[in-house]
């Protein structure tokens, strides 16, 4: 730390004292959400689905929807269930411009990378437009805070989005297939740099997998040995009870 900032970040941190970034009280670090939020947070655990990681009763079982139609990735992990305070956090990220929140949920993220540095961190790619008009990739921010902590090294732009596609959120899920269709590629450096890895693909949310599959079947078809998906939020299967 430059030896200014030393001496002054005492008296930042009294004027400007870290805030729980889902209520606003005053907490004891930064990126450190407040004793009463922490305790609403739906933390999943490790019993999932082994394909989609949606929460199940027992170990080593898929879901009925993975056993239909099972996904292109190899299995998927995500830190909390999408919910009211979580989804919160997010919107603040990405549309609130709120980018030290990357911090902590990669922080949370990171213990499903463990100190495995031999893996390739792959964040899913935003369209060149929708980086210019937001300024950052979401997913390359968590890489980043999952990479400081854990070693893994990213790639930053060998997996790229082709297509400009319209807002996720309000399709289902054939017409987030349909629109996500050659929506990504790979760089000839992408290529190279997959070749024969172990992928880790990040994003803030796994919704229905469309995207997650999108990415994988490229990932695959371009050389990848293994490709799982670490998200921090996981939206719950429509009807269903658990998270």
């Amino acid at each position: 730390m430059h030896p200014i900032r030393k001496f002054l970040e005492p008296v930042i941190r009294f004027a400007l004292p870290p805030r729980c970034p889902a209520c606003g009280v005053t907490v004891g670090d930064d990126h450190q959400l407040c004793v009463a939020c922490w305790s609403k947070v739906d933390f999943l655990g490790d019993v999932g689905c082994t394909l989609c990681g949606i929460p199940m009763e027992r170990e080593d079982m898929m879901c009925g929807p993975c056993l239909v139609a099972p996904p292109r990735h190899d299995g998927a992990k995500a830190v909390v269930a999408y919910d009211d305070l979580t989804r919160g956090l997010v919107m603040r990220l990405k549309y609130g411009r709120r980018i030290g929140l990357a911090e902590g949920m990669g922080k949370a993220m990171a213990r499903h990378v463990g100190s495995d540095a031999t893996v390739l961190l792959v964040p899913v790619p935003l369209h060149r437009w929708r980086i210019w008009s937001r300024g950052f990739n979401q997913s390359l921010l968590l890489a980043r805070a999952i990479s400081k902590r854990t070693g893994a090294a990213i790639m930053l732009d060998g997996l790229v989005r082709t297509k400009r596609t319209p807002p996720l959120k309000a399709l289902g899920a054939k017409d987030r297939i349909k629109v996500l269709r050659a929506a990504f590629a790979l760089t000839p450096d992408g290529k190279a740099a997959i070749k024969g890895r172990e992928i880790i693909l990040i994003d803030d949310v796994y919704t229905s997998g469309a995207t997650a599959n999108a990415c994988a079947s490229v990932l695959k078809k371009g050389g990848a040995a293994r490709v799982t998906v670490l998200a921090w939020a996981r939206v719950p299967l429509p009807g269903a009870d658990g998270r």
